[in-house]
């Protein structure tokens, strides 16, 4: 009867130490083939043909518009994505949603 515990005990042992290493082994197998498949991507690329630079010259940025204004863009469509959020949100439809305000806040 002793002899049958002991054994059923090295027997639940060995199961999760099989267990256990097989999800390591696992593990270390994925990291090596995502290190291996690294390496040979960057071959690929580093022997890859340069992009031809643009001829033409680069377009001036537009100047930033001033930190104080108020304007919102797109108003029309913020302000009906959300009131179709707070209407879902209310389980409403959005016809029963009116809007008395809409501003930034910051």
């Amino acid at each position: 009867m002793i002899s049958a515990i002991a054994n059923a005990a090295v027997n639940n042992g060995f199961v999760v130490a099989m267990g256990i290493g097989t999800v390591f082994v696992g593990l270390i197998s994925i990291i090596l083939l995502i290190k291996l498949m690294s390496m040979v991507t960057a071959l690929f690329t580093a022997n890859a043909p340069a992009q031809a630079a643009p001829t033409a010259p680069a377009a001036a940025p537009a100047p930033a518009a001033p930190a104080a204004s108020t304007a919102i863009e797109n108003r029309a469509e913020i302000v009906a994505a959300v009131c179709a959020a707070a209407a879902e949100e209310m389980g409403t439809d959005i016809s029963a949603l009116r809007v008395v305000s809409f501003k930034k806040i910051s």
